[in-house]
């Protein structure tokens, strides 16, 4: 297998890559974002994304590894060297292979539903990229319908969010909106909001999440904003014990999500 080879940090497509790893502005400029990692890059292609160039390092990586890689014939192949891998990979255990991929489009109005009673999770401007990971990871792992992120604060292809989903960017549907696109997209779409809040609510256990469902969280520190709860079916609680009123949002989701599909029978 022949590849073209890069020894330099200096070399233009390693400036470029670093500038898609760091800056969100130029991910957004170019539509172009890197994803590091044999799962990762897999769960990319298995989620329909196009990995544009592929790097890899022989030191670290075996040629076999890349195999999987290569059936688009549309996609560079470039092998790099230790140094510039190091100075390329965000992470230390990417076993010596990274792309660049096209990035999708995250409008509201390409989702469309299989299922006529979709189970969807909604998160409000979450601003921390693990937390964003952790949620996808707990959507991949109920097979959610859809994750839609209102007013977002992060880019969905921050390096952190990439990591911390493991891969699961890439295998949920994701739509993203302001609040108010959002809510009036499952309006149109005749979905229940249940908004986890603590003013005027029940026992989430009491809910009936059967019926096409939206699970609405917010921040940690603030909740939801004012708008979510005034378009509210019913607001939600988790009740709890100790002293504190709160849990981390990826916690809370998952505690409404897996109850939702108890209730399903899945």
């Amino acid at each position: 297998m022949k590849a073209k080879l890069i020894s330099s940090i200096q070399n233009p497509l390693v400036k470029k890559t670093l500038l898609l790893k760091e800056k969100a502005r130029e991910r957004k400029k170019t539509g172009r974002f890197v994803v590091e990692g044999i799962r990762e890059m897999k769960l990319a292609q298995k989620g329909g994304y196009v990995l544009e160039t592929v790097f890899f390092c022989t030191e670290v990586l075996s040629d076999t590894d890349i195999d999987v890689f290569l059936e688009n014939p549309h996609t560079e192949l470039i092998q790099i060297s230790q140094q510039v891998y190091e100075k390329m990979a965000y992470r230390e255990t990417t076993e010596g292979i990274l792309a660049i991929a096209q990035s999708k489009s995250h409008s509201l109005d390409g989702i469309q539903f299989k299922n006529k009673t979709p189970l969807i999770l909604v998160a409000e401007a979450p601003e921390k990229p693990g937390n964003v990971g952790a949620l996808l990871r707990t959507a991949d792992a109920a097979a959610l319908d859809a994750v839609l992120i209102a007013n977002p604060k992060s880019d969905l292809y921050n390096p952190n969010i990439i990591r911390s989903s493991v891969g699961c960017v890439f295998t949920n549907t994701i739509g993203m909106g302001t609040t108010e696109e959002i809510i009036a997209f499952l309006k149109e779409k005749n979905i229940t909001i249940y908004c986890a809040a603590l003013s005027a609510s029940k026992n989430y256990v009491e809910c009936n999440f059967k019926q096409a469902s939206a699970i609405v969280v917010g921040t940690e520190a603030t909740g939801l904003t004012q708008t979510w709860l005034q378009h509210s079916h019913q607001n939600i609680i988790i009740p709890m014990q100790g002293e504190i009123d709160s849990m981390n949002v990826s916690v809370s989701a998952a505690i409404l999500i897996f109850e939702a599909k108890r209730q399903r029978g899945f």
